[in-house]
């Protein structure tokens, strides 16, 4: 029996997200109260490719069984993400975090080549694992910090078929995956829906282990990689002016690898934001569509509001990427292009914001023609926001 849209639609659910190749997840310990609930979707107009979806609750409490105790939390319909913080816990300038995830759908697996999403090669995966993060902070006392963080941890995935994966397709073996992550960051961003004021500017390295690397799919046409390297740079900025609502956003994303395969590539495409901590989005694609070894994307936004309160903005946004592809995943050409904009309406008082928009992705493939449209809704509730203007922040 197959299993409905809804629970196959990756439940991405974000999960807090933060998934960029699928370990790294928040690169610090967030030290603000935080309670908001997050939604997405994204529709493609023409052709069908993976859902884009995610749904989840986020909540991080400091202080929350002592002083130097933090816990965050992302709970999604069938996925747990979280992290146990304690504060200064090796050094007045050190803090360190157990953290811990799991549930159904978050390794799952969408065979996308040309434009075209291969359901009989696609697959679930379903799993979870643990992780130990250092955060060193590199100039107390200074407005804009400079973190080390270095991070380990383990996961374990169990694939299974999707409903529609082909009888003859072999699934990978379920996989022990370890890991190691390394990165200074300079600032950092909020996690919520297009933050008025975000500055960051950070390095990546992460090596992966696979305990078991036996080929698989149709006759062991493919293969995975016992070791994967990950590396890439990010710099972005949001800045609202707050006299005239107006608001820019740019975010520059470099990326490589060592060794990637089909389960460890980069994957790009769609449009939700806080699918993954550095979202490599390109309206109007499919989520997840292009395959890549390595890449560079650049992505910019701007706002505009429509009437005098700033409640109704205009939203218009552009990204774009230049790929080397995974072998098997080469299109016509190594620039991918997407553009796309919208209406976002966010109350006085910005305990909710909603965004409807639309993308159209210029090089994505189309029955062999390019050009693909999208259309989307974004939500997020902030339930903090009244006890926060009562507190005049």
């Amino acid at each position: 029996m197959k299993r409905t849209t809804v629970l196959r639609a990756q439940l991405l659910l974000a999960v807090g997200g933060w998934l960029l190749a699928g370990t790294n997840g928040l690169a610090q310990v967030d030290p603000e109260h935080r309670n908001l609930l997050e939604l997405g979707y994204d529709e493609p107009l023409a052709g069908q490719g993976p859902q884009g979806i995610y749904a989840y609750y986020y909540y991080n409490q400091p202080d929350v069984l002592s002083t130097n105790v933090d816990l965050r939390l992302a709970i999604a319909p069938v996925y747990l993400d979280g992290e146990l913080g304690l504060k200064r816990w090796l050094s007045p300038n050190t803090d360190i975090g157990f953290g811990f995830s799991g549930g159904a759908f978050g390794d799952n697996y969408y065979e996308v080549r040309q434009g075209s999403y291969i359901k009989n090669e696609s697959f679930d995966g379903s799993g979870g694992g643990v992780s130990l993060s250092v955060y060193q902070l590199l100039n107390p006392g200074v407005l804009i910090p400079v973190s080390v963080i270095v991070r380990g941890g383990g996961r374990y995935a169990a694939y299974t078929d999707a409903g529609d994966t082909a009888a003859n397709f072999a699934l990978p073996a379920n996989q022990t995956t370890t890991y190691t992550l390394a990165g200074i960051r300079m600032a950092g961003k909020e996690p919520n829906l297009y933050p008025d004021l975000g500055l960051e500017l950070s390095g990546w390295f992460e090596r992966q282990w696979r305990f078991n690397s036996d080929p698989y799919g149709f006759n062991n046409d493919r293969r995975l990689n016992p070791n994967t390297d990950l590396y890439w740079l990010y710099a972005g900025l949001n800045y609202a002016w707050t006299n005239s609502g107006q608001m820019a956003s740019l975010a520059v994303t470099a990326g490589g690898s060592t060794d990637a395969d089909r389960l460890t590539a980069y994957r790009l495409g769609g449009v939700l934001p806080l699918v993954a901590e550095y979202p490599l989005t390109l309206p109007g694609y499919y989520y997840e569509e292009l395959t890549a070894t390595r890449f560079v994307h650049i992505y910019t936004a701007y706002n505009v509001p429509l009437e005098p309160e700033h409640r109704l903005l205009f939203r218009v946004e552009a990204a774009t990427a230049h790929l080397e592809y995974l072998p098997g995943f080469e299109q016509r050409s190594d620039w991918q292009t997407g553009a796309g904009c919208g209406l976002t309406f966010a109350p006085k008082n910005k305990n909710f914001k909603v965004v409807l928009r639309y993308g159209y992705g210029f090089n994505a493939m189309r029955n062999g023609r390019e050009g693909a449209q999208s259309v989307g809704l974004l939500f997020q509730y902030d339930f903090e926001a009244r006890k926060k203007k009562n507190l005049g922040q």
